[in-house]
């Protein structure tokens, strides 16, 4: 029995009965089968609430009510036993992580008596029995405890759970700053730990030297070192590219033709502007900005709050009189948090999610679907080969998802589709990439600007020490010290609390007392206000806090997910503040617009920051490198190989078996159906498709369908998103992984049932960490042509993306990645679901020309040609149907027929130079032992329309 000490804390432990204590299930498996310790006879786990400022009446009712639910939950007071062959420790987060359980368990108890003030904390408790040693215990706890957020705990109980909280110092000045020596800047430079350079750290000496004429405060150089991150300011793309020389090689034609029409569509938008220079974020846009030239984005909504892409959409809506058109707004956004997760999994895909929902969110639309789409080494690999300083693949794979998913859970997001990319190199950092969808009807969301006296309210969660430094950790390379040292950079999720944030802003008298809003997730305070207006004042001792003890600086650069920063006019203080009370959202006027273009922020009635608003958007000292660009081999050609090595050994020796073997063996290809279904895609009853079809759910989707979220009303317009891309084909040439990546994403819309002409796409870019070295900035470059020529090919724009370049992991750099993520705006009646309908039914394939470069013939008229055969039955009368017919994209070198369930499946291999898109339909039952019959169909110009 363990003894503990007492006072005026109460402790209750929680344990689920047997046949619900699916975590302890599940840990028992993992030290068996993943640790290799096979001597555990049993895995117990209990919740640990230590309770302080209750009275006796309120916590027996909690005992019951809220710390425990009797049909699934055994609870324990005081004291657990411990057998004689166990042994047991505690796991509690860090001073100052953000503790979901225990904040939920307060505010239950505060509605079993508004005026109680419990303070409560938690811990999950492990028992484990059986015949181990005292090392393998010690791997058991390492197993459980990620440094980065928690610790180990003892199992006495405190005489107290108050924490008294030292009063902070003032912010301190660097005195003498300005007069430092280039050798002494330097050593203060390393000494901070700094996101910016070291010519940036000059640029801000100089600063102050000639325009301020005074020395900087500590909090001047985190906010600025914030504001200029990689992750706000993009500065690794907006480096100007200078020399740009491109080696030799057989591909070397078809990346210098693009990029000479790349120049040639510069000189034509930008003329003779000198402002304007080479640079990846310069290339990123340039096809949008060509494209909207010449006519084709006449959609897209044009606003100075860019948090989100945005089209404005005609929607027919019926409100019980009749159908009558109006025009809403369509969000989608993609976001990554490959950082934060590979530190901390749960925490950082959890806020993965989060992020991206906020910023459609700030725009005022409602997110109501979301994709997930990540990358990862191997998770099958014994936790023995794990890199030092690194969480095991398997922890980071299994956390990731259980943080992603519960959040969405929690706010009440479908998530519509999941794919998980298996490559080796993503050991080096994981990807995590989060991408919603959001609407509102254009008539609730005003688009306005800041003007003087204009008030700036802070709606939403507190402020903790947990996100401080998010956005400038993100923008580091990774080491192997980060698992230990980071752990303020990992935000902890408040789903609950972005939850009644969409429902306020869901509504539209609220939305139409908001000018302007931004979300408080990269950067705090001192970027989502400070980017509201040039002019701002801001009061720091008005930041509503979680826990006393934060200074000024900490104040001024921590984040969240689930804050909000609005501006209002001065007259509609009251009304917005009344609003957010009805939905138990703290608000609180925080900043005042003003007339001179200045930040000011202030802390205990000082000024600890005033920097004027033409430095801050300098976003630092001008960068510049040269540019080596690396052309793929073509020996090496990825689009002429199998890419399961195993599959094109088993082929070579006429060993059919084998080979369907080798394919479904492989991680990409094999069922992710376990991994798809932690996700609940039915949330909100939007779902137009599920992510599995057929009779017996084994039919994967591959675009992501949800209807418009409308309150009031019906409609059948839906929205469509899908993405594209292929670590493999990019890591052998990131150009043409770039270009294949956007034509599978619109390939997929296509296959649906979308409309070509209405594709708008999102990127996501994530590279190794960029250097001076010109070879570095190869991929990119290389990936961003790519992307560009497909655009400029298709006529179709992306409006939007994300980049994230610090995938380093010490001499391991992540595959290069450029991800496609293609939106589509529909009606209900032209989805076109891919699972097999009939037997006897025609499967065709499309065949599409590639020139000698193995680049796709650009020709999105043989896409609306195909929608068209769909959209109008052509060449399928003799069918009654429509619902018979789908289009599924492969990008294979040859299809692999197997009667059995699903009817059709294909062995998986690289993209052939001619993308083929197959249209079937056949059995969801078990079909006979028959192929079904295949018409291949060559689409050129002479042939207006493919017949079987």
């Amino acid at each position: 029995m363990i003894k503990f000490t007492m006072g005026n804390v109460k402790r209750v432990y929680v344990e689920k009965k047997a046949p619900f204590a699916v975590k302890a299930r599940e840990l028992k498996e993992e030290i068996s089968s993943y640790l290799g310790i096979t001597t555990v006879k049993d895995v117990r786990v209990f919740i640990r609430y230590d309770v302080e400022n209750l009275s006796g009446e309120i916590f027996e009712q909690a005992l019951y009510g809220v710390f425990s639910e009797p049909p699934v939950d055994i609870l324990y007071r005081e004291q657990i036993t411990v057998p004689a062959d166990g042994k047991v420790f505690g796991v509690e987060y860090l001073p100052g992580q953000f503790d979901q359980q225990a904040d939920s368990a307060v505010q239950c108890v505060k509605f079993l008596k508004e005026d109680e003030e419990p303070v409560i904390k938690t811990a999950v408790a492990y028992l484990i029995t059986g015949d181990f040693s005292q090392e393998e215990f010690d791997r058991i706890k390492a197993y459980c405890i990620n440094p980065v957020d928690s610790r180990e705990t003892g199992m006495d109980k405190p005489d107290t759970l108050i924490t008294n909280y030292e009063e902070p110092a003032d912010v301190a000045v660097f005195d003498g700053f300005c007069e430092m020596k280039e050798e002494e800047i330097h050593k203060l430079y390393e000494s901070l730990g700094l996101a910016m350079t070291f010519r940036d750290f000059l640029h801000i000496q100089n600063y102050y030297k000639a325009e301020e004429r005074r020395e900087p405060t500590m909090t001047e150089i985190r906010v600025l070192d914030t504001y200029w991150s990689d992750h706000c300011r993009h500065t690794t793309f907006s480096t100007e590219l200078k020399n740009i020389v491109f080696k030799d090689g057989y591909y070397r034609t078809p990346l210098e033709t693009t990029y000479q029409s790349y120049l040639d569509t510069r000189n034509e938008i930008f003329k003779e502007r000198s402002d304007k220079f080479v640079c990846l974020m310069d290339l990123a846009l340039m096809a949008m900005r060509k494209l909207k030239k010449d006519g084709k984005l006449k959609d897209m909504e044009e606003s100075d709050e860019i948090n989100a892409c945005s089209v404005v959409v005609p929607v027919e809506m019926d409100y019980g009189d009749g159908p009558v058109s109006e025009e809403w707004l369509v969000f989608f956004k993609n976001e990554t948090h490959n950082h934060p997760t590979e530190i901390e999994p749960f925490g950082g895909a959890a806020t993965c999610l989060g992020g991206a929902i906020r910023d459609p969110l700030s725009g005022r639309g409602y997110v109501y679907q979301a994709m997930r789409v990540t990358g990862a080494a191997d998770p099958t690999v014994p936790v023995s080969e794990t890199l030092k300083g690194k969480l095991s693949q398997k922890k980071l794979v299994r956390g990731a998802a259980g943080g992603y998913s519960s959040y969405g859970n929690q706010v009440g997001l479908a998530t519509g589709y999941v794919k998980e990319i298996y490559h080796p190199d993503y050991v080096a950092k994981r990807m995590e990439i989060g991408a919603v969808m959001g609407a509102a009807p254009r008539r609730n969301v005003i688009r306005e600007n800041s003007d003087p006296d204009d008030v700036i309210i802070l709606l939403g969660g507190r402020t903790g020490r947990d996100g401080c430094g998010g956005a400038t950790g993100s923008s580091k390379v990774h080491t192997e010290s980060s698992i230990e040292t980071c752990g303020a950079e990992v935000q902890k999720g408040n789903a609950p609390t972005e939850r009644k944030i969409q429902r306020l802003f869901r509504r539209r008298e609220v939305c139409r007392l908001i000018k302007k809003c931004n979300d408080f997730g990269a950067g705090g305070v001192s970027v989502a206000i400070g980017e509201l207006a040039d002019g701002l004042v801001v009061d720091l001792d008005k930041v509503p806090k979680k826990y006393a003890g934060l200074d000024g600086t900490e104040l001024a650069i921590s984040e969240s997910q689930e804050r909000m920063a609005v501006v209002v006019s001065p007259e509609s203080v009251a009304a917005f503040l009344g609003y957010a009370a009805e939905e138990n959202l703290e608000a609180i006027p925080v900043a005042v617009v003003t007339k001179s273009p200045r930040l000011v922020l202030k802390w205990r009635g000082k000024e600890i920051v005033n920097i004027a608003r033409k430095f801050l958007d300098t976003n630092g000292a001008h960068q510049e490198t040269n540019v080596l660009v690396d052309i793929p081999d073509k020996e090496d050609n990825y689009l002429k190989k199998f890419s399961v090595p195993e599959v094109a050994k088993a082929l070579d020796g006429d060993n059919i078996k084998d080979a369907w073997l080798k394919s479904l063996n492989d991680l990409n290809t094999c069922s992710q159906k376990g991994l798809v279904e932690m996700f609940d895609s039915t949330i909100g009853a939007g779902s137009v498709l599920m992510p599995y079809g057929g009779v017996y759910q084994l039919t994967e989707t591959q675009t992501m369908v949800a209807k418009l979220p409308a309150l009031e009303g019906k409609t059948d317009t839906v929205t469509m998103m899908s993405y594209g891309f292929d670590p493999y084909l990019s890591s052998w040439s990131p150009y043409h992984g770039a270009v294949y990546a956007v034509t599978e994403s619109m390939a997929k819309i296509v296959a649906s049932g979308g409309e070509v002409d209405k594709i708008r796409f999102t990127f996501q870019e994530y590279f190794r960490r960029m250097t001076s070295e010109p070879g570095r900035w190869s991929q990119p470059f290389a990936a961003l042509l790519g992307a560009y020529d497909a655009q400029i090919g298709y006529g179709l724009p992306s409006i939007g993306g994300k980049d994230s370049m610090s995938g380093t992991f010490n001499e391991i750099d992540v595959p290069p990645t450029l991800v496609s993520f293609a939106v589509d705006v529909a009606k209900l009646q032209d989805i076109v679901t891919p699972e097999l309908k009939e037997a006897g039914d025609t499967l065709l394939q499309f065949w599409f020309d590639k020139d000698e470069y193995d680049i796709p013939v650009y020709a999105a008229d043989y896409y609306i040609r195909i929608s068209n055969i769909q959209c109008k039955n052509h060449c399928f009368s003799p069918f009654p149907s429509l619902s018979h017919y789908f289009f599924f994209l492969y990008f294979s070198s040859f299809f692999f027929h197997f009667s059995s369930f699903t009817g059709f499946t294909c062995i998986r291999a690289s993209p052939t130079p001619a993308i083929r898109i197959a249209a079937t339909a056949a059995s969801t039952i078990p079909l006979k032992p028959t192929i079904p019959m295949i018409t291949s169909i060559t689409v050129s110009p002479a042939i207006p329309n493919a017949c079987a």
